[in-house]
């Protein structure tokens, strides 16, 4: 449940893993996942927590790098810095040396070293021109730190390549790039969300409205000529008043249905009355 939820709603999944945890808090799964619930509400300190917890557990390294960036997100990002340099980072494999390079630069940014932040990213998996799991977010983040620098054209570059690699759109990069051209999409096709749609509508409502709806449109769409348009207060005052005939009819027609159940009811219970003093 709190992987599902991780995504489209954090507070949720992290209610759900405060629940696993009361439940099985001895169990190194359950604190790994508390503490990505925590991290993705942004609740550092629990999340460092629950990570520390899962990586004593296993002695598992791989927590490493997001562990260093919950001291960023708690406002440290000199112990960030101390944890890229640390041992530990030698014994992560490529993704997870990479996101600590992320973390690390993310780091100096916090700092406000941005140059070192550009120097940190710069690396061979930057340059490479082979397309792994982490490509896009590299080059994004190279990208991002290079405008912040006030480096634009290089930006540009960087964007468009991280677009390339950014096949399940895990960043922004298109939008970004499209903001340095200039570019603003509007998407045409888009409806007022606000209005809801007439299908839509009609199908919420009972069949005599239905119906009733569709008699009027088929009224409205038989205006063809100018002159009819001084006849739309009348037709709307028959709108109405078909549309109250509906309901009305609706609502008979249920009492009708209570009447009946009611009926049959009674005559059951009378016919068993019946019986019983014929038995009797």
């Amino acid at each position: 449940m709190v992987a599902r939820l991780i995504d489209e709603d954090p507070e949720g999944a992290y209610a759900y893993s405060r629940i696993a945890l009361r439940l099985a808090s001895r169990v190194a799964a359950v604190r790994e996942a508390a503490g990505f619930a925590a991290y993705a509400s942004q609740k550092y300190s629990e999340a460092l927590a629950e990570f520390r917890a899962a990586r004593r557990m296993t002695g598992n390294v791989d927590l490493w790098p997001v562990m260093a960036d919950c001291e960023r997100g708690m406002g440290r990002p000199e112990k960030a810095l101390d944890m890229a340099g640390a041992p530990d980072v030698q014994k992560l494999d490529k993704a997870g040396q990479v996101e600590m390079r992320l973390v690390a630069a993310g780091a100096r940014r916090d700092m406000g070293q941005l140059d070192a932040a550009i120097v940190t990213l710069q690396s061979p998996e930057l340059a490479s021109h082979s397309v792994q799991p982490w490509t896009a977010r590299l080059r994004y983040a190279y990208a991002d730190a290079l405008l912040a620098a006030g480096r634009e054209d290089e930006a540009r570059e960087w964007f468009a390549k991280a677009v390339e690699s950014d096949k399940d759109g895990s960043t922004d990069a298109s939008d970004r790039l499209a903001e340095l051209d200039g570019v603003e999409f509007v998407d045409a096709l888009v409806e007022d969300e606000s209005e809801p749609h007439a299908d839509s509508e009609a199908e919420a409502q009972p069949e005599p409205v239905r119906e009733a709806a569709a008699a009027i449109q088929a009224e409205v769409d038989d205006i063809d000529d100018i002159d009819d348009i001084d006849d739309i207060d009348e037709v709307d005052e028959v709108d109405n008043e078909d549309l109250d005939d509906a309901e009305d009819e609706r609502d008979e027609r249920d009492e009708r249905d209570d009447e009946r159940a009611e009926e049959g009811d009674k005559e059951g219970g009378d016919k068993g009355d019946d019986e019983d003093a014929s038995r009797g």
